[in-house]
């Protein structure tokens, strides 16, 4: 159970970072780890080929270092829930937090 909240979490990190700037899998799954996040390419990459299908993300492959990555980037939907997700979360953190 613990980690179906942590999944909630990583995905709204990933919506964050990617309406800051274009992200890819392994400097998302590093800054995941900054934040306390253990999660591997088998976790992360059907995350974001889902948040692709569902068109919160869109995806740009490029060449570096000879090899492909893709480029992710918050879409007009994926901007939407983020802020939808901010009040939500805002709410929450008063609740839990500032009703103590």
């Amino acid at each position: 159970m613990i980690r179906n909240l942590e999944l909630a979490f990583i995905k709204l990190h990933i919506l964050y970072h990617a309406n800051i700037e274009e992200i890819f899998g392994v400097g998302m799954m590093e800054e995941l780890e900054r934040h306390g996040y253990t999660i591997g390419p088998g976790t992360l990459y059907p995350i974001l080929a889902k948040m692709e299908k569902g068109r919160l993300l869109s995806c740009e492959a490029r060449t570096v270092n000879r090899k492909q990555r893709k480029y992710y980037h918050i879409t007009v939907a994926g901007g939407s829930v983020l802020n939808e997700m901010k009040h939500k979360i805002m709410e929450l953190y008063k609740e839990i937090i500032v009703k103590q």
